[in-house]
C-alpha cells in the first residue's frame, strides 16, 4: 500500500474520516497543528496498528557494511522493522486503512507530509489488508522481539537510518544483570 503519483497517504482505524482538518496531536514537539500524511518511501512505516510501538532502520548513503551486516543481517534486505511479541496478534487483526489525498496539499516537514488546511480524501478509504504479506512483499524483513531496546539502542548508534514510532508503548527497559 503506497501512494500514487500525486497522492499521500494518511493510516488510521478509522473508516469513517471525510475530511481531515489540522490538529496539534497530544504528543507533539510543536504547536502548530497539522494534517500528517506519509509519501511512498515512509508508508511502511505505518503498516502497524497505530499504537504499536515500532523501530525501524535501513540502508542509507552513509552505511557501513559492518553495521548493514551487524544490524540487518548479512545477504538480508536493506530494512528492518522490529516489534515486540505482545503486538502480534493486533498486526494480525488489526482492521487498517489508508486514505489517499491530494499532495499539493502538503508540504514535506522532517520524515513526513503536512498540510495546514482541511483535506477531504480522494476517494473513500482502502482496507490495507494483510500487514505481514505487505512488508513480504516490499522486502522488508519484520523482526519480532521480546522488547525493542536492546534493537533500538544499537541502531541509533549506528550509521543506519532510522526512525522509531510510539516507542513509548514498548515494554520497559531490562534491568541491567546484577555484576
Amino acid at each position: 500500500m503506497r501512494p500514487a503519483a500525486g497522492e499521500v497517504l494518511h493510516f488510521s482505524e478509522d473508516p469513517a474520516i471525510e475530511v481531515f482538518r489540522p490538529h496539534v496531536a497530544a504528543t507533539a514537539l510543536q504547536q502548530a497543528p497539522y494534517v500528517w500524511a506519509v509519501g511512498h518511501d515512509r508508508a511502511p512505516d505505518y503498516w502497524f496498528p497505530r499504537q504499536c510501538p515500532r523501530a525501524m532502520a535501513w540502508a542509507g548513503p552513509g552505511t557501513t557494511p559492518d553495521d548493514l551486516a551487524r544490524i540487518i543481517g548479512p545477504g538480508s534486505v536493506p530494512r528492518v522493522h522490529a516489534i515486540e511479541y505482545g503486538w502480534l496478534e493486533a498486526i494480525r487483526t488489526v482492521e487498517l486503512y489508508a486514505y489517499r489525498l491530494p499532495s499539493a496539499s502538503f508540504v514535506e516537514h522532517d520524515a513526513a507530509m503536512v498540510a495546514t488546511t482541511e483535506v477531504v480524501p480522494l476517494g473513500p478509504p482502502e482496507r490495507v489488508g494483510d500487514l505481514f504479506a505487505l512488508h513480504a512483499e516490499a522486502g522488508i524483513q519484520l523482526r519480532v522481539l521480546p522488547n525493542l531496546h536492546a534493537f533500538w539502542d544499537e541502531v541509533v548508534t549506528s550509521t543506519l537510518e532510522y526512525s522509531g514510532i510510539r516507542l513509548r508503548n514498548a515494554l520497559p527497559r531490562p534491568a541491567a544483570p546484577p555484576t
